[in-house]
């Protein structure tokens, strides 16, 4: 069983004390830290190579620099992790390495096709025997097959193990590339930070009294108080008027657009969800990368959710492990415990299925009236949360906007049809659709847009057809189709004022004035 050391205690009030005296230590004693991934976290006995740690110093770090005590520069690393199948390979062999081994030298049993499949399964034998063949491991014999080589080298699952070790592989890119195209690796992206002392540098992490209060004046604190500074040099207008921030803008013009067109707002205010509503109701396989620590915010406390509808999660957790309603499944295991996990939604989707089950499980109204299914047009934008190093194009929490229309009958060209007309509104009319993948549509479409002044395609949102085996299990008829297509709210926004760090669309530093004057560049 191949293990990765992660950074697991979670980052409590506490800890992040611990952390930013740490830090303040050992900038006391060596002026700078060169390299943050060298540091011994508090509890931990290795540097802080993991991402995961890197995320709870740069917690720390941010919380001092807004002291004026540090000063930080951000580098950026890329790094290597394995797909679920990538992670079987480095257990269990390659799948060539299984089927070498299932089998026996010339003289020995013979070993048919179709025998071989029942021996390592239909995967490995369709994946494993044509690349058996190429590296001469293997040879048939009329119908059978026999062992051509006496022993091997699994080159694929030492190099699953490297990757899993080490985050990287000594053979070089064009190894990994190689196996970025089996679909075995997946690229992280991670930052770490070099930290030198700030103009207010101090070994106490005391906080500055931001107000003078009544209790201070009377016990005589004031006098040894320190203060925390106010920002006289902060952008602004005069406090005679106000103006909208170009988020809100963007997002009030969306939401006209979606009224327009009939949509209801669905309530989004609820940002932690569970693990089965966020992930398990859209077809998610619990074995997903997006479900890991370095891509999603658990929360530490509480730290599972109430049991969802009993009915609805028992058909739930069967479509995942052994299929239904025209669905193989994902034949894996199944964790409760993985279904109950608390967290901060990483879209507004696990709403919209939410609103689809209650749509299904609708009851008699109190004249009588019979419930269940209605066609609905329904739209949300609202904030969610994903475990993103930030950079120039990313932040942790950003907004999704999403539209969902359930009706009997429509199809795909519907789908086009509405993004067609949604985006025309927006004065985007030149569109193109390519084919994709999500977990829980089928056909699945990325939009892009022409951009006249980057003279290029942008892709600008993703879409697709809500999949049977996540719309029939909540209770929806057969013949009930559902779409949908969503994009960032910050992307626009960025294009339409010219701004290309969303850092300065959403931080303190932002000018209503200057991008006032740049709101004329649009598609």
């Amino acid at each position: 069983m191949v293990e990765t050391k992660q950074f697991e205690q979670p980052c409590t009030p506490t800890m992040a004390e611990a952390i930013q005296h740490l830090i303040l230590e050992t900038l006391d004693k060596h002026n700078v830290i060169k390299d943050t991934r060298e540091l011994v976290l508090p509890g931990e006995s290795k540097p802080a190579a993991t991402q995961e740690a890197q995320l709870a110093i740069i917690a720390a770090l941010n919380s001092l620099q807004s002291r004026n005590m540090v000063v930080y520069q951000a580098h950026e690393v890329l790094s290597y992790s394995l797909t679920p199948e990538g992670e079987q390979i480095a257990t269990q062999g390659s799948h060539e390495a299984r089927v070498w081994a299932a089998l026996s030298e010339k003289g020995g049993e013979p070993v048919s096709i179709k025998d071989l499949k029942s021996k390592v399964g239909d995967e490995s034998a369709k994946v494993g025997q044509g690349r058996a063949f190429k590296s001469g491991w293997i040879v048939k014999d009329g119908e059978n097959l026999f062992k051509a080589v006496s022993s091997i080298v699994d080159t694929t699952q030492e190099e699953m193990v490297e990757i899993a070790t080490t985050g990287t592989l000594a053979a070089g890119e064009r190894a990994i590339n190689e196996l970025k195209k089996r679909k075995l690796v997946v690229q992280k992206k991670g930052q770490w930070y070099d930290v030198a002392k700030g103009p207010e540098f101090s070994t106490s992490t005391a906080k500055p009294e931001t107000d003078l209060t009544a209790e201070m004046i009377a016990n005589g604190s004031w006098k040894t108080s320190t203060y925390k500074k106010y920002n006289f040099d902060a952008e602004g207008i005069p406090p005679t008027g106000g103006a909208l921030h170009p988020l809100l803008k963007v997002r009030e013009e969306f939401r006209n657009i979606f009224l327009e067109m009939g949509f209801a707002e669905m309530p989004t205010s609820q940002f932690v969800e569970s693990g089965f509503w966020n992930f398990d109701t859209l077809f998610v396989p619990q074995q997903h990368p997006a479900r890991d620590l370095q891509d999603t915010f658990y929360i530490s406390d509480p730290i599972s959710s109430k049991p969802p509808p009993k009915d609805y999660y028992d058909k739930v957790s069967t479509v995942h492990t052994v299929g239904g309603f025209g669905s193989v499944g994902y034949r894996a295991p199944w964790s409760d415990e993985d279904s109950q996990k608390l967290l901060l939604r990483t879209h507004t989707t696990a709403r919209s299925a939410y609103m689809l089950y209650k749509l299904a499980t609708r009851p008699k109204g109190p004249d009588g009236q019979e419930g269940g299914f209605k066609p609905v047009k329904m739209f949300s934008i609202d904030r969610v949360f994903r475990n993103e190093a930030t950079d120039a194009t990313h932040l942790a929490e950003f907004h999704q906007v999403e539209g969902v229309v359930a009706d009997r009958g429509i199809t795909l060209g519907d789908l086009i049809g509405f993004m067609e007309t949604f985006f025309s509104k927006m004065g985007i009319t030149n569109l193109r659709f390519k084919p994709a993948y999500n977990p829980y549509t089928e056909p699945s479409l990325e939009i892009f847009a022409f951009h006249p002044a980057l003279k290029k395609w942008v892709e600008i949102g993703n879409s697709g057809m809500f999949r049977p085996e996540m719309l029939e299990p909540m209770g929806l008829p057969r013949d009930v189709h559902a779409l949908g297509w969503g994009l960032s709210l910050e992307r626009p926004t960025m294009i339409r004022y010219g701004i290309n760090n969303i850092r300065t669309l959403v931080g303190h530093k932002v000018s209503i004035e200057g991008v006032e004057k740049s709101a004329a560049v649009r598609f």
